[in-house]
């Protein structure tokens, strides 16, 4: 992953875990531990660090912690969560995520601190470490050595006054989490969990609500379902974050066309409506260029509308790929035309490669799929 500068694109690894970086870890710990070798942790940790990726950074960097925290060993876990700034914003912190410069710190709990004898100090440590830089992947090791200490551990935290230790509580249990170990737990081990915190006056936790539901839904659609139908007559929670959370958590089968997703939203899946032919303003474009379409919906009654348009690759030579894009919601009234209407840019991203040759599009309202227009893809112009 890369982000863009004035200067060009650095690699996120290179953001996260940097020179500067480790050398003000070590000097965090040295104002709390004189004796800490700062120049030795940040030599050696600094030269390995042009070979590593990000997870291989945040690992490196904990051995270094671990072979380096000259004190007696069940005092390194106080040390280091003694170097914390007094709080997050003191940390320069201005996102609820944190700064990876913390993400040693939890990953240091799962290496070295996953023992039976270590574990409620270890369980006690995450929920501090998440609010500098989110310690989920650390929790997961837990759940699996130690499902069951760890879950009443999870349990209070969806109590906790502190909105990023609830939001651990949800994101740690994520069956599908990206870029972490799955746990050894059924998916559906994370609903009392959930039960608690779909009503979270915080985005972020309910974010992660909503995400830990897109996952189940993966292999369990109408687990997910009966669930936020279940939400839905506690009346614990207002329609619109409950919309939200919906929204999000169907996301994959509202772009799939899965009629009970579009129903539990209320958009028909057999709405009365009709879609004139894709017009393609041309049908030859060129990599990188924008695709502008266009298409008109007429209806003979007043309908909300959930609209997304498809675009398949069509070649002979590869499996067929599709991806799904949000265009519009909105609601329709009879006798009124409604234009649908996009300049869709042709760039790769990072789950969808754009590449030359034969392509479809075709609009899709409340997951029904109207017909196809082709266009061909042609090579990006040389840079002159």
């Amino acid at each position: 992953m890369t982000t863009g500068t004035a200067t060009g694109k650095i690699p996120l690894k290179d953001q996260a875990l940097n020179p500067e970086r480790i050398g003000r870890i070590a000097r965090e710990i040295h104002a709390v531990l004189p004796g800490f070798n700062v120049d030795g942790f940040i030599r050696e940790v600094v030269a390995d660090l042009p070979s590593l990726e990000l997870k291989d950074r945040i690992a490196r960097t904990s051995r270094a912690l671990h072979e380096h925290l000259s004190v007696a060993a069940d005092e390194a876990l106080d040390v280091l969560v003694r170097s914390l700034p007094a709080t997050p914003q003191a940390a320069g912190i201005t996102n609820d995520f944190g700064l990876h410069i913390y993400s040693p710190h939890s990953d240091f709990v799962a290496r070295y601190w996953r023992t039976a004898h270590r574990l409620d100090r270890a369980l006690s440590a995450l929920p501090i470490f998440t609010r500098y830089f989110s310690a989920e992947d650390a929790v997961r090791y837990f759940l699996n050595d130690f499902p069951e200490e760890t879950l009443k551990a999870v349990n209070r935290w969806a109590q906790d006054p502190d909105y990023r230790i609830r939001r651990l509580a949800s994101e740690s249990m994520r069956p599908r989490l990206p870029w972490s170990p799955r746990i050894s737990m059924p998916i559906d081990a994370g609903l009392p969990i959930l039960d608690q915190l779909y009503a979270d006056p915080s985005r972020y936790v309910t974010q992660s609500v909503a995400n830990h539901l897109r996952d189940i839904a993966i292999s369990d659609p109408h687990l997910v379902l009966a669930t936020l139908t279940r939400w839905q007559t506690t009346r614990r929670v207002d329609e619109k974050q409950l919309t939200f959370i919906a929204r999000e958590a169907l996301k994959t089968r509202l772009k799939e066309g899965w009629a009970a997703a579009y129903q539990f939203l209320g958009y028909a899946h057999d709405a009365p409506v009709e879609v004139t032919p894709v017009r393609i303003q041309c049908a030859s474009p060129r990599v990188g260029e924008r695709l502008v379409f266009n298409a008109e919906l007429l209806t003979r009654e007043t309908l909300p509308l959930h609209v997304t348009y498809v675009i398949s690759s069509n070649s002979t030579r590869a499996k067929r790929r599709e991806k799904v894009y949000f265009l519009c919601r909105t609601t329709a009234e009879p006798g009124r035309n409604l234009t649908l209407a996009k300049s869709h840019h042709l760039r790769s991203t990072g789950s969808a490669a754009i590449t030359p040759g034969p392509y479809t599009l075709a609009i899709q309202v409340n997951g029904r799929r109207y017909p196809e227009a082709c266009f061909h893809v042609l090579s990006q112009s040389p840079v002159s």
